[in-house]
C-alpha cells in the first residue's frame, strides 16, 4: 500500500521520502491487563501507539508499548523494519527521542537523528579536547570527550551495528540492554561517549540554523497530525481497546494503522483526480499550492451509518500516470 501511495505525484510535493518522524499517542486500555499503565501526562490507564510517519504523510511502522517505556529506545526500529519504497535516512522526534546512546547508535547505522529539543539550556556541550576555547560560545561547553574510550570499543560498537543491519537484533533490544546494565557494561559508556560527540555537533547546528529548526518542527507536526487522524479512524467502544491479551492489543494498533493508511491512499487518489479536473478547467495550480495540502481529510468519510457493498460495481485499477502539473 505504501509503495502504491508513493507512485502518485501528489505526495512528492509534501516530502522527499528521506525524512520521517516518530511520536507516540496514548490509547485507552482496561486497567486489569499486563500492558496497561497509568500515564502521568495524559491521565488514565492505557498504552502508547508509537508511529513512524514519512514526510510524505503516510505511516511506515507502528508499535505498541507501555506508558512507562522510554520512547527513544524504539525510534530506530521503524527504519530498520521498513521494507517499503520510501526509505528515510533522517529521523525526527520529540525531546524523548534524544539520549547519548540513541545518537551514537543512529550514527553507526547511517541514520541522522534530528529531534526537537526542549530545555536546550540544560543540555551539555562537549569540547573535543581540554583547553579548547571558542569565541562567543565558550560558556556553552563543559566536559571533554574521551576519545580513547571510543577508539577502544569502536570495533565492538561496529559489530553491534552490523548485527542490527543483518536483522540479528533490533535497535530497541540493544538500547534496552545498554540502559539496564549501564553500571557494569563498558560498552554502554563507549556509546555514551560517542553520543556526546554526535549530539554536540547536532546541537550546534540546531542553535545556529533556523531553517533546520523549521524542518524539524514541520516534520514532527506530521506525526502529531497522524496521531489525531489514527484516533479519528478508531471508532466504537468509546475509543477503548477492549482486548486484554498483549498480541491482540498490538493487532488492534496494526489494523488501525492499516485503516488510516488506506484512507490516506484513498484521499490521495481522489485529490489527484479532482486537482487534475480543476487544472483541465483552467484553474491555476502551482507547486506551492500542492505543497500546502495534506491527505488527512475526513469530511467525506462515513464513519457511522450504513455500509453497502455493491459487488456489481466495477472498480478500475489505480492510475499512477495521472499528472497534476505536467513536466
Amino acid at each position: 500500500m505504501i509503495n502504491a501511495y508513493n507512485k502518485f505525484e501528489l505526495p512528492g510535493y509534501w516530502g522527499t521520502g528521506k525524512h520521517a518522524s516518530a511520536d507516540g499517542t496514548k490509547w485507552n486500555l482496561y486497567e486489569q491487563n499486563l500492558l496497561s499503565e497509568h500515564h502521568i501526562r495524559y491521565g488514565g490507564y492505557g498504552g502508547i501507539g508509537y508511529y513512524h510517519v514519512s514526510d510524505k504523510f503516510i505511516a511506515l511502522f507502528s508499535h505498541f508499548i507501555s506508558c512507562g517505556t522510554y520512547e527513544g529506545i524504539h525510534i530506530l526500529d521503524g527504519l530498520m523494519s521498513n521494507e517499503s519504497d520510501i526509505r528515510p535516512d533522517t529521523i525526527h522526534g520529540d525531546t524523548q527521542a534524544q539520549s547519548y546512546p540513541v545518537f551514537a547508535l543512529a550514527h553507526l547505522l547511517g541514520i541522522q537523528l534530528m529531534p526537537r529539543i526542549r530545555g536546550i539550556q540544560d543540555l551539555k556541550f562537549h569540547r573535543p579536547q581540554a583547553g579548547t576555547v571558542y569565541q562567543n560560545i565558550n560558556t556553552l561547553f563543559s566536559d571533554v570527550i574521551d576519545w580513547q574510550l571510543i577508539e577502544l570499543h569502536l570495533p565492538a560498537m561496529l559489530r553491534v551495528a552490523v548485527s542490527i543491519k543483518t536483522g540479528k537484533i533490533t535497535p530497541s533490544a540493544i538500547l534496552r540492554r545498554l540502559g539496564t546494565y549501564s553500571r557494569k557494561n563498558k560498552l554502554y559508556f563507549a556509546f555514551v561517549e560517542l553520543g556526546k560527540v554526535i549530539r554536540t555537533m547536532f546541537l550546534l547546528s540546531y542553535i545556529g540554523d533556523v531553517g533546520l529548526r523549521k524542518v524539524i518542527h514541520a516534520e514532527t507536526n506530521k506525526s502529531e497530525q497522524f496521531n489525531g487522524f489514527a484516533g479519528w479512524s478508531f471508532f466504537g467502544g468509546e475509543g477503548i481497546i477492549a482486548e486484554n491479551i498483549r498480541h491482540e492489543q498490538r493487532k488492534v494498533i496494526k489494523y488501525n494503522h492499516l485503516v488510516a493508511n488506506m484512507i490516506i491512499l484513498h484521499n490521495v487518489v481522489g485529490m489527484t483526480r479532482v486537482l487534475r479536473e480543476l487544472l483541465d478547467e483552467g484553474t491555476e495550480i502551482t507547486p506551492e499550492i500542492l505543497g500546502g495540502l495534506a491527505p488527512f481529510r475526513t469530511a467525506h468519510i462515513n464513519r457511522f451509518g450504513d455500509y453497502t457493498l455493491d459487488f456489481r460495481r466495477k472498480i478500475g485499477p489505480l492510475d499512477f500516470e495521472v499528472t497534476i502539473i505536467p513536466i
